[in-house]
């Protein structure tokens, strides 16, 4: 049996939830020539009629509210491969996207080059949560490479192996 732990205690709540692997991906938008990204361990999907995804921007975010004002974001789920351009993103640097290979979504969003996969939505819901936010997205379009897809666990970038 294991031993049951304080709930209350931020850094073991982290710790027991950092057994359950996430995914780790970009969440872009962008405004005139001004692009955003934003770094996220949450994506989820959340409904298959209709077509539903989200994720959880911290409430501390200064990146999520002009990700927001857009109403539309891409959920770029990183591969394997790229945990370098994923801390380029996680970083304070100033053009996030300066380093990194770009297309575009169907209507104009940045889409990295080299991703598992893309979803490109119309922000549905925002909801104020704890000490986040829970943004739904109608999903517009998506796409699918070839690479594994990061994954974050334990507080480490894996990738997954296949069974």
């Amino acid at each position: 049996m294991s031993t049951i732990l304080d709930a209350t205690d931020p850094r073991t709540f982290r710790d027991v939830l950092g057994c359950c692997p996430t995914s780790v991906a970009v969440i872009t938008a962008c405004e005139g020539d001004e692009r955003f990204a934003l770094v996220v361990g949450t994506f989820t999907s959340i409904s298959l009629d209709p077509p539903l995804v989200g994720f959880f921007p911290g409430k501390g975010s200064g990146t999520w509210p002009k990700i927001e004002k857009t109403g539309r974001f891409c959920a770029n789920v990183l591969s394997a491969e790229q945990v370098a351009l994923c801390k380029t993103f996680s970083s304070k640097v100033e053009d996030k996207f300066a380093e990194v290979a770009c297309g575009v979504t169907p209507a104009g969003l940045p889409l990295i080059d080299g991703a598992a996969a893309w979803v490109e939505c119309r922000t549905e819901s925002v909801i104020e949560i704890g000490d986040h936010y829970l943004v739904v997205g109608a999903v517009e379009a998506l796409g699918q490479g070839t690479a594994s897809p990061l994954v974050f666990v334990k507080g480490g970038f894996h990738a997954p192996h296949a069974l």
